[in-house]
């Protein structure tokens, strides 16, 4: 059923750009504009199922997995050792796109005529300037069930640590709410099973809309500077794919195909949370013990997400190109830090590392309407960048397992003590 539904998947993707071209060549504006809304439904409904059981699987499996760890001590090395990877790669992220940007200079090739303004007015009602504030109120929840009903991943994760932690030194008091807590994980990803059966529907619904809307004329305005983006993105694939050679030797090519189907899925529909609960279970099936994919994965969705890290450097630097603006190093490596510290938290949804993007451009001088620039092509980066997410993501997990000496046997669950 794997199988066929990546085959699906495929279809869906093709059907999808066909249909959008042969609509936005021979239909009116008004005729186009209704279609995309139209079509885009199937992709806002898929999305929107999936995030539905995000939270509480983020929930119920983070403390389990932490419960099960045992006590504070093991959590911290565990800890410990995820956050040395995820800066690791986020720090390599960040330094291959601006060594990208000043050797190719993509940002000369942008057309300044081509600016999406429409696009930008709806990405900056959702920026804020950003404070020390604004980061702590969006790390530490006033309240769980607001962070459950806003899917407030980060802020769910800390208070699950909290509730893990507490369940953990009960010891046997707390059994029957961890026991029943499982049970909630496994019913949860039952669903996952039924929800994606609808995956492919979401794929034609979101190529469609974005094809029918932009045409494939696009790349001819930006074939450089997507070229580019892409090369950036083939590199950055290379070096996790060689750590995780030299980590996990011949494995690394059976959890490449092991997760095949949530890349696809991730892909297409440019949602890394659409394929949080599908990669839970592959990781799980690839050898990784549940307690372990429960407390990297959630982290790794708050804190490593090397594709966008790539891509918040190399587009705002491009924009400041596209200006004209000269940007020391020392200027570069500043706006490096700041975009590591600004970019934890964000949610694994479309277009989340723009609005990043536009808040940095604000607070280097650049003219934060450049991010009209690069909306036109966005959507494509993003395909690009949420797989490269996923793939950051599965390889943490997997290589934090094989450092504690609990990556198993591939082909079945694998159970906790």
């Amino acid at each position: 059923m794997k199988n066929k539904l990546t085959i699906y998947i495929l279809i869906a993707m093709v059907f999808g750009i066909v249909t959008g071209y042969i609509i936005h060549e021979n239909s009116t504006p008004e005729t186009i504009t209704g279609f995309a809304k139209n079509i885009k439904l199937l992709g806002t409904i898929f999305i929107r199922l999936v995030k539905t059981i995000i939270a509480p699987l983020v929930f119920s499996t983070l403390v389990v997995g932490i419960a099960k760890l045992g006590d504070l001590k093991t959590v911290g090395r565990i800890g410990g050792k995820a956050m040395l990877w995820f800066v690791s790669a986020s720090l390599v992220s960040l330094l291959l796109g601006m060594v990208l940007v000043n050797f190719f200079h993509p940002g000369t090739y942008i057309d300044l005529t081509q600016a999406d303004n429409a696009g930008l007015k709806d990405l900056m009602g959702k920026t804020t300037e950003f404070s020390l504030q604004k980061f702590i109120e969006h790390v530490v929840p006033s309240s769980i069930f607001e962070a459950l009903a806003t899917n407030e991943i980060l802020q769910i994760v800390l208070f699950s640590i909290f509730f893990g932690v507490a369940a953990a030194n009960l010891g046997d008091y707390s059994k029957p709410v961890i026991k029943a807590l499982d049970i909630v994980a496994h019913i949860v990803l039952k669903i996952v099973g039924y929800i994606m059966n609808f995956a492919p529907f979401g794929v034609f619904g979101t190529l469609a809309a974005v094809v029918a809307e932009k045409g494939l004329g696009i790349f001819s305005f930006y074939f450089i500077y997507f070229g580019y983006f892409v090369l950036g993105i083939g590199i950055l694939w290379m070096v996790l794919c060689s750590v995780g050679f030299l980590i996990l030797k011949k494995r690394m090519f059976h959890l490449l195909k092991r997760i095949a189907n949530p890349l696809l899925v991730a892909f297409s529909t440019t949602s890394s949370e659409a394929v949080f609960p599908k990669l839970t279970e592959e990781l799980e099936r690839f050898g990784c013990k549940k307690k372990i994919v429960s407390f990297i994965l959630p982290l790794g969705y708050s804190f490593n997400l090397d594709g966008s890290m790539m891509y918040m450097t190399f587009a705002s630097l491009a924009i400041a190109q596209a200006y004209g603006i000269h940007m020391s190093l020392g200027e570069q490596l500043t706006m490096l830090l700041v975009l590591m510290l600004t970019s934890k938290g964000i949610a694994g949804v479309p277009r989340a590392s723009l609005i990043i993007v536009l808040a940095t451009c604000a607070m280097f001088k650049i003219p934060p309407e450049g991010v009209a620039l690069i909306l036109p092509i966005d959507h494509f980066c993003d395909m690009f960048r949420t797989g490269t997410n996923v793939l950051g993501n599965a390889l943490a997990t997997t290589v934090v397992s094989k450092w504690e000496g609990e990556l198993g046997e591939e082909g079945s669950v694998q159970l906790d003590d």
